[in-house]
């Protein structure tokens, strides 16, 4: 898969800014939702051939995308839309969060202990409610604990 060059226009909807970056599913795209005018992270699946570990890889992406937009919380990332385009590149589209990731306030030391507690009652708040929901989160680890302008106490799940 090429990058989406800044200005394009994907599915019809997002207007992509710039790539933010880049991990083992796809590239997330920092664009604007033509439909709200809010920025968004636009999250693209880079397997699109026709084997079978590819088919499953879109599956279990659009199956996560399906269970984020069940999810309701402010502790965890807001779902705005998914979908699979005609030439079969999956999609999701999320909130944009404008911070650092746990991992990267940690590489500057430890958390004061109140911050801690207040960070993890967070996180186990927007945990409780996936799990109710019978979701279980398999890849929880700090690069996947947003700090929207670094602020412990909105940390949301990604």
């Amino acid at each position: 898969m090429s990058l989406l060059q800044p200005g394009s226009l994907f599915a019809n909807r997002f207007e992509i800014i710039r790539a933010a970056g880049a991990g083992g599913m796809g590239t997330v795209y920092r664009a604007v939702d033509r439909y709200s005018g809010d920025a968004v992270a636009l999250k693209l699946l880079s397997t699109q051939a026709a084997s079978p570990s590819a088919a499953a890889e879109a599956q279990r992406f659009i199956r996560e995308a399906e269970l984020l937009a069940e999810l309701r919380h402010p502790g965890i990332v807001s779902y705005v839309a998914h979908g699979q385009t005609p030439d079969g590149q999956c999609f999701l589209a999320m909130e944009w969060l404008d911070g650092q990731d746990l991992a990267q306030r940690l590489a500057r030391g430890p958390l004061p202990l109140l911050d801690a507690l207040a960070l993890l009652q967070r996180i186990a708040q927007g945990l409780n409610l996936a799990h109710q929901r019978g979701v279980l989160h398999r890849d929880l680890k700090p690069a996947n604990l947003f700090l929207p302008a670094g602020d412990l106490q909105r940390v949301k799940l990604l």
